[in-house]
């Protein structure tokens, strides 16, 4: 996998080195602000992406607290999408924050290519655009003239603890299928990449592999269609848990109980209870709340002048039972 280059000299972040980021860039803020922020506080604006993945609701509320606690350093604000396919609303939030004139917008964008455009023109205003989550197409970067750092993780190395996980657990030969997620997204490729590295490395046999779009009735379907279809499935890797959960109640409907192993991504807090049951193998914590809360620190630091290129990482941690 290519990688972005890190040119800031940042390298990959621990959560112990976040949190002391984090303190440090809070201590700083503590300090009497410099010209940047002189005439008011200034306005921070989250765009996430769906509201129905339970991701995003801890994303919103570890930024919501963040914020809380700053209160006095900055305005926040924090918009999501209804459903993972609305990419509408997020250039709609991204042009009301344009529009109310917000000083920084934090974005883990829905679709890769598609966000370089609303994101251009905030760039464009004046605005400091911090890249969480998602990394942004490079392609559509360099045509729109946009450069921006890459605040997240690296998620074909996540996919491919999961897929490992699996690969270990089933052996050469294990039947699994793959559901991935939106094609759009930057995020669904390289989990699916990550999952090609595991069944590659460990000599499953992939027997299907086709996006439910991150939701879970629609990963439900899929996954009551793949039983159907290939009814000797042995393991299956979701590209993120909201997936995991419609593969689940499909297999629990076959009565196939944990019988087959599924993999997620996310961490989400439905999936510890399956982890327990026996019913996942294993997930992926990627940590949104703290994601969320960087990116602020980030977006206040370019504020006060300054620049960050490349990508800095964070951390992604296999868990199980």
């Amino acid at each position: 996998m290519s990688k972005i280059s890190n040119t800031h000299g940042f390298g990959p972040l621990s959560r112990r080195q976040f949190l002391k980021t984090s303190a440090l860039a809070a201590g700083a803020l503590a300090l009497p602000l410099g010209p940047a922020f002189a005439a008011d506080k200034p306005k921070v604006g989250l765009v996430m992406k769906s509201l129905a993945n339970e991701f995003f609701k801890q994303m919103q509320a570890g930024a919501e607290a963040y914020a809380a606690k700053n209160k006095d350093k900055f305005d926040f604000a924090a918009v999501g999408m209804k459903d993972e396919r609305d990419f509408a609303a997020q250039v709609d939030a991204i042009e009301n924050f344009i529009t109310q004139k917000y000083n920084i917008i934090v974005v883990a964008p829905a679709d890769s290519k598609a966000m370089v455009t609303p994101i251009a023109k905030a760039l464009k205003a004046g605005i400091k655009v911090i890249n969480i989550d998602v990394a942004l197409d490079e392609k559509a970067k360099k045509k729109a003239g946009v450069d921006l750092a890459f605040f997240g993780p690296d998620n074909r190395a996540g996919a491919k603890l999961a897929g490992d996980a699996l690969g270990k657990a089933l052996g050469k030969g294990g039947k699994v299928v793959i559901l991935e997620g939106n094609p759009e997204a930057d995020n669904a490729k390289q989990r699916k990449l990550g999952f090609d590295d595991s069944v590659k490395e460990y000599g499953l046999k992939l027997l299907d592999s086709k996006t439910a779009h991150w939701e879970t009735e629609e990963a439900n379907t899929l996954m009551t269609n793949f039983l159907t279809q290939h009814p000797d499935i042995q393991g299956v890797m979701a590209a993120n848990d909201s997936m995991a959960l419609g593969v689940v109640k499909a297999i629990d409907a076959a009565g196939k109980s944990g019988k087959i192993k599924v993999v997620g991504f996310d961490n989400i807090p439905a999936v510890g209870p399956l982890l327990k049951e026996g019913k996942m193998l294993a997930t992926v914590e990627q940590y949104g709340a703290q994601m969320a809360a960087m990116g602020i620190d980030y977006g206040l630091r370019e504020l006060a002048g300054e620049k960050f290129s490349g990508w800095v990482k964070t951390d992604v941690k296999l868990i199980t039972a």
